[in-house]
């Protein structure tokens, strides 16, 4: 560092402290510049390295502000128009959603990972003595945060595709039964094609113990392979079915599965053909 670079000032405590501040420009450039890339892998953003750089650079500049003697309202509003320049800047202007959206995700991201570099700070600077936990005033070294930042935000965006992926199968189905109403979470098995041989009519599986066999008045039998055996599957035929709140039109058959369906949370089994009308 050189000398140049240092700015002393009194902090409120009236302790005489330094900062270097081409170290913080290239701290703030290198948050900024990851802030900027979830972002754009998120939204799958096709842009250059250059307007990542620029617009991270914007952001850096940014922090020159807290040297000027300003309230925090107007703190606040520099904020908000530099993270606008910012989005603008790297992901160009196209329309004012496009605009919303990759700003609004800028704000996420950064909430997410500040909250996770906090969380990281407060664990690493107590200590304990016994059942005492004290703060020792440290703080995570700034190189460490620069590694551990892209890992955190590869991570949550892996996690965040992942659940998107996998709850687009799930489907809330209420089967209308005579006289009951039952509520259940289905999942769409894409590979499900199971049809009863007679009719031709899309089976959906649920576990038998939401209607019990006496409540049967007339049922087939659907023979149903699997890759551990060969059964009969008990099917009756219900007064009207909704998935997502949108009646089903076509017939169809609810077969009980004689094993509890395995799946977290899941309490029956749809097939693509239902949903297609």
């Amino acid at each position: 560092m050189t000398e140049i670079s240092v700015l002393f000032f009194y902090n409120k405590t009236g302790d005489f402290m330094k900062i270097y501040i081409d170290l913080i420009l290239l701290l703030n450039f290198l948050f900024d510049f990851i802030l900027l890339l979830a972002v754009s892998i998120t939204l799958k953003r096709n842009i250059k390295i250059i307007r990542l750089i620029l617009g991270s650079l914007i952001g850096s500049l940014s922090i020159l502000i807290l040297f000027i003697s300003i309230n925090n309202i107007e703190l606040f509003i520099f904020k908000i128009i530099i993270s606008i320049i910012m989005t603008i800047i790297t992901f160009r202007y196209k329309n004012i959603k496009y605009t919303i959206k990759n700003l609004l995700y800028l704000y996420m991201i950064s909430i997410i990972l500040g909250g996770f570099l906090y969380m990281l700070n407060i664990e690493f600077s107590y200590k304990k003595e016994g059942i005492i936990f004290y703060h020792n005033g440290l703080s995570i070294n700034f190189v460490l945060l620069i590694i551990i930042s892209p890992i955190i935000l590869y991570l949550y965006i892996k996690q965040t595709k992942e659940l998107k992926n996998s709850y687009s199968y799930y489907h809330k189905i209420d089967i209308y039964y005579k006289d009951k109403i039952i509520k259940l979470n289905s999942y769409l098995d894409t590979g499900n094609r199971l049809k009863d041989p007679y009719m031709g009519l899309p089976i959906i599986v649920i576990n038998k113990n939401y209607i019990e066999e006496k409540e049967m008045d007339n049922y087939i039998l659907v023979p149903m392979d699997t890759i551990s055996d060969h059964s009969l599957l008990k099917c009756i035929k219900p007064d009207k079915i909704n998935i997502d709140g949108k009646e089903i039109k076509k017939n169809v058959l609810i077969g009980l599965s004689p094993k509890k369906i395995q799946m977290e949370g899941i309490d029956c089994i749809i097939g693509q053909t239902i949903l297609e009308e």
